[in-house]
This record gives structure tokens, C-alpha cells and sequence, in this order.
């Protein structure tokens, strides 16, 4: 075992999943996934055996979507130094598919962990593909490729990665490589395998495993001359990548005198995650708020059958969740002014210095349409009569978003002192005509934020093969948080109401043009699945609040069973990692471990 962990070398596989109904979509199933191995037969899956690169659909000449999958990946040095990643696309189903005869899907990456996608590439000459191998031949400065089709075995060679028309396609023998694969991960279906450096697999293990809780430091011993000063010793958790976060410590000083001079030990706790998943029932959208020294915990309403909208009030976030606290109803069904269903995803915002809850209301014909509701001055949060009318959202010119389609979901983005909304837009749902819901931004007037300043411009739309299973078609719920240098926009998409559900995210340089789709960098994989915390499916619509402690946290929706419908809130840390990553799947047991929480430190008095 010493002799291969000493190896230069390790192994890398791209292989697909066997689709299990109910448990692993085809969607899924049919996508990049890669494993690694120290000695060549026994491969460990990264990402938690879920998939990383995903087919893209076809947007039609109606504005449908076209669902992709994918299969038999193959991995190949690149001339320039990196390595090249292609795979054969197929229909959703795993059936060839007539969009993609004799094309590759093809991305690029330094390090498996960033890719960049290259594009479907033609490979000239080729039918319905059926397997493919690349390879680089770096004494003849050239990519040879070999596949199989319907008419037979071919290769062609070319100094272009994204074209092989230099030469014509030759006859070939494919030469099945049968290594033996003793332990493969679950469902594997064997695609290619490539040999990278013993240091990236281990950086591969880490950047696409689970993090963990491994260490806690603090001072051995300080100065004290009160209670207090005690109680302001904060501990550094250390984290499996070498990250850590300052947690605050329940120190039990009961056993120093700070009248007297001299050491004392003193015992302590780290502060963990308070919330445990499943904090509500029949719950969706959930979003928490700070508001004149107050948080406030808005929802949609499952259990009323997404009529009103409700609110509640506590001095803490985790009080907001005890059995005893009041729910009060701020906007209830009036058939006069057309707010009869669908009192969807209410979020808390401050535009132009004042309050407002953004939401999506239907009136008697469904079809949810964004709406904004303004705090009068001096009124109480909880108050139903402090709410002014709510008024439905226009553009610039007056006119209302759509006309023809339902639009939710709305938040607000502050950044580079601008203002912007962010919606999803759909049409056509349930019908042949069904666009799937889409991202939609524009800049927005501070002083009406129920208008538009600026053209919405289209932000993303659920063309990657995870944001589109099943004939779900989603993207919804975006939310902001940022850093000094980042805008993060988090997203759903899957089935809004089942264990696919996944959260994705968008980024930004802060002070560019937000309302430009180009100033943003949509990621490839999804950060939140149903994979990332055990017990939790289909984590979604998620919003991120702070505390007084200076953590940033993510509140979201998921189920307790894969099979389950109803919808339940909860609540976990956001953790940057050592590359400044957010990592959204610290589950309370990795965030504090429970055999590092109890902790001893000495006290100096005098």
C-alpha cells in the first residue's frame, strides 16, 4: 500500500450511470462523471458519484427545449497542456439523437475542478456515434480520434482540437480495452480512463468530497479580568481542506473568582448549528430577515394551499422555529382586488431606504404574476393593515411584465450601487409550447420598485440536463449574496417539488453591468443536490440571511424521503473553503464535530 501512495501517478475515469427510476434519473445518469484510483482497479467517485458535466438541450425555432443526455465520455491530453473532455450526445432518453449525428460535446479543463465548455464540435464523416477515443500524439503534433458508428470503425487525425476535417475518415479496428476494474462506483458505466498526477487526485478528492471538522484550536491560556472577557475567546475550527471558521464558545466561568489572582481552567462548548432539518412542515420559499432589531421568517404556505401570506417574529433566528411562535397573516384572500391564489415566495427587501415584500399572486384564472407590497412608515412588520396594496410589477413603460405568460420569484440585487431585479418568466406551461421557466434581469427604479429601469435581458435558462429532468423545466428562485469581490446569485432547477431539486449558481465582478447577461459565469454543475446532505432531497429556493456572529447561512426547502411531497424548511452555515469557494452542504455534524465541541482553556487572574 506504501508503494502506491509513493506513485507519481494515479487514474482518473469518465464513465455514465445505469438511470435507476425514482432514484437516479436519466437526466443524471447520463452525464460526466469521474472517479479516481492510486493503483488502477479500485476507483473512488467524486462529487459523490454525481454527476459533473452535463449535455445542453436544443432551444427549437418555437423557444421549446430540446433535453439532452449523454454517454461513453472520454478524456485526453491536450496539446497545450490540460486535458480535453468529450462525450457523445444522445436524447434524454439515451436513444440517438438526429440534432447531434456526428458531433461531440466537448469542454476543457486545467485541473478538474473548472471546466469550460468547447461547444458541440462536428467530427466530419462520422454517422449516429456510438463510442469515441481521442488520444494526443505529441511526436506527430496531432489528435488522433477513433469511433464507432452505424456503418462501422473509423479515425481521422487533426492539429485542431474542434475540427477533424484534415483528413478524411479511414477505416479502423476499435480496440477494446478490457482492464479489469475490481471496485467501480455504484452504477458505473466504464467510459474512458487517463492517467493525472498523485497531487491533483488528492486535490480532486478534497475539492468534490464532503468537507469535515477535524481540529479545533484555541489559546491555551489568556488574561482575564471579568466574565466577559472570557466569553469573547472564540475557537478556530479547522476544516479537512486546511480552511477553518471562528466559533463562538459557551464558556462555564463558574469556576473562576476574578477576585482573587491566579490560573484557572475553564470548560467550554462550540457554538453548532442550531437548526435541525426538518425545522417546519408544509413550507416552501423560506426566507429570513433582520428588521429593526427583529428576524422575521416568510414562507409560501403549503398547509393553506399557497393562500396568504404569513409571517413570523422572534428576538433570534432559531426562535423563529419554536412550537409556541405565533404565525400572523399580513395578506389574506380578497377576491375584490384579485388575490386569490397562488401567494407564492414572498421575499423582504430595502429599495430606495424603504421595506417591501416582493411576491407572486394569481387572481380567479391561475397564473402567478409578480408583485411588490410597500411598508407604510412606522408600521409593524406583523401588522396586516401597515401593508400598503400590493401592485403588480411593470417595465419601464408601464406595461406589465407579461401578458402571456406567469412570472415569480422576484428578488432584489444591490451591487456597485445599483439596483436590479431578478424574476423567472414561463410560457406555455403544460402545453406543447412550454419554454421551461427562465432567469430574467433588469436594472430597477428605486423610487417605484414596481417598475422597471432598464429592458430585461434574458439571465439563464434550464438547458443543462440536471436543470431539466423529467420534463421539468426550471429555473426559479434566484437570491443574492456577496463578498468584496463577488456577486453569488443562487438558482433552482429540477422539479420544484421533488428530490431532483438542486441549487445552481451564477457569478459576478460586482461593479460590472449586472443587467448584462455577458458580465456573468453560469457553473456547470449544481452546488446543492439531493447527494450533498444524507436525509435531505430536494434542496431549493433557497435565500441566505446573517447573524450577529458574522455568519452567512442559507435557508432553503428539501423533503425527508425521495418519495415525499411535503415541503419542510431548513438551515445550514454557508462555509467558504482554503479557494474562497461558498460551500452550501456542512451538515451540522461536519460543521461542528461533536467529539471536538468541548473544549478547556486556561484563565490568568492578576
Amino acid at each position: 500500500m506504501e508503494e502506491i501512495y509513493q506513485r507519481p501517478h494515479c487514474f482518473l475515469m469518465a464513465y455514465t450511470r445505469t438511470p435507476e427510476p425514482g432514484v437516479y434519473p436519466s437526466g443524471l445518469a447520463g452525464s460526466v462523471h469521474f472517479a479516481v484510483s492510486r493503483d488502477g482497479k479500485s476507483f473512488e467517485a467524486l462529487h459523490h458519484n454525481y454527476g459533473i458535466l452535463f449535455a445542453q438541450a436544443d432551444v427549437t425555432k418555437e423557444n421549446t427545449l430540446n433535453t439532452k443526455s449523454l454517454k461513453n465520455p472520454c478524456v485526453f491530453p491536450l496539446a497545450d497542456g490540460g486535458w480535453g473532455i468529450a462525450a457523445i450526445r444522445v436524447t434524454e432518453e439515451g436513444k440517438p439523437d438526429p440534432d447531434s449525428r456526428g458531433k461531440l460535446l466537448l469542454w476543457k479543463t486545467d485541473n478538474f475542478m473548472e471546466f469550460t465548455f468547447l461547444g458541440i464540435v462536428p467530427l466530419c464523416g462520422a454517422g449516429n456515434l456510438e463510442h469515441i477515443r481521442i488520444r494526443y500524439d505529441r511526436g506527430l503534433g496531432q489528435y488522433a480520434a477513433v469511433w464507432t458508428d452505424e456503418t462501422g470503425c473509423w479515425k481521422s487525425h487533426s492539429t485542431d482540437l474542434q475540427g477533424w476535417c484534415f483528413s478524411e475518415p479511414e477505416p479502423a479496428v476499435w480496440d477494446e480495452e478490457t482492464a479489469a476494474f475490481p471496485s467501480l462506483p455504484h452504477g458505473a458505466i466504464l467510459g474512458d480512463v487517463t492517467v493525472i498526477p498523485a497531487e491533483l487526485c488528492d486535490r480532486l478528492r478534497v475539492y468534490w468530497g464532503r468537507l469535515f471538522h477535524m481540529d479545533t484550536i484555541l489559546p491555551e491560556e489568556i488574561p482575564a479580568a471579568s466574565p466577559e472577557q472570557v466569553k469573547a475567546v472564540r475557537a478556530a475550527a479547522v476544516y479537512s481542506d486546511g480552511s477553518a471558521a471562528l466559533k463562538t464558545v459557551d464558556w462555564d466561568t463558574s469556576a473562576v473568582d476574578f477576585s482573587r489572582p491566579g490560573v484557572y481552567e475553564v470548560k467550554g462548548t462550540l457554538r453548532g448549528n442550531p437548526y435541525h432539518f426538518p425545522l417546519t412542515q408544509g413550507t416552501g420559499d423560506p426566507v429570513i430577515v433582520p428588521w429593526e432589531g427583529k428576524y422575521y421568517y416568510l414562507s409560501t404556505s403549503d398547509t393553506t394551499g399557497d393562500i396568504g401570506l404569513y409571517v413570523r417574529e422572534a428576538d433570534r433566528p432559531e426562535d423563529l422555529f419554536l412550537p409556541d411562535t405565533k404565525l400572523h397573516l399580513i395578506l389574506d384572500l380578497d377576491e375584490e382586488k384579485g388575490f386569490l391564489q397562488t401567494f407564492w415566495a414572498p421575499e423582504f427587501h430595502i429599495v430606495g431606504g424603504e421595506p417591501y415584500i416582493f411576491f407572486a399572486v394569481s387572481g380567479k384564472v391561475w397564473g402567478p404574476q409578480c408583485h411588490v407590497m410597500h411598508l407604510k412608515p412606522g408600521g409593524h412588520f406583523t401588522d396586516p393593515n401597515a401593508w400598503e396594496t400590493p401592485r403588480r410589477v411593470q417595465k419601464q413603460d408601464g406595461s406589465f411584465l407579461t401578458e402571456d405568460g406567469i412570472t415569480l420569484d422576484m428578488t432584489c440585487i444591490k451591487a456597485g450601487g445599483r439596483t436590479y431585479a431578478a424574476w423567472s418568466y414561463r410560457f406555455g406551461m403544460g402545453t406543447p409550447l412550454d419554454t421551461g421557466s427562465m432567469l430574467y434581469i433588469a436594472p430597477l427604479n428605486e423610487e417605484k420598485p414596481w417598475q422597471l429601469a432598464g429592458e430585461p435581458a434574458l439571465l439563464s435558462r434550464p438547458l443543462l440536463s440536471w436543470e431539466n429532468l423529467e420534463t421539468t423545466i426550471n429555473n426559479e428562485g434566484p437570491y443574492v449574496f456577496q463578498t468584496k469581490d463577488r456577486v453569488y446569485l443562487a438558482y433552482s432547477a429540477g422539479s420544484a417539488n421533488s428530490y431532483t431539486y438542486a441549487v445552481g449558481l451564477l457569478t459576478a465582478d460586482p461593479n460590472s453591468d449586472l443587467a448584462n447577461p455577458a458580465s456573468w459565469k453560469k457553473g456547470l454543475t449544481p452546488v446543492l443536490t439531493y447527494y450533498s446532505v444524507d436525509g435531505e432531497y430536494g434542496p431549493g429556493h433557497n435565500s441566505f440571511f446573517g447573524d450577529k456572529e458574522g455568519n452567512l447561512w442559507i435557508a432553503y426547502h428539501g423533503e425527508t424521503d425521495p418519495t415525499s411531497r411535503v415541503r419542510c424548511a431548513g438551515i445550514r452555515r454557508v462555509h467558504f473553503d482554503l479557494q474562497g469557494r461558498p460551500r452550501f452542504d456542512l451538515s451540522a455534524e461536519r460543521d461542528v464535530n461533536p467529539a471536538l465541541s468541548h473544549v478547556t482553556m486556561r484563565v490568568r487572574v492578576g
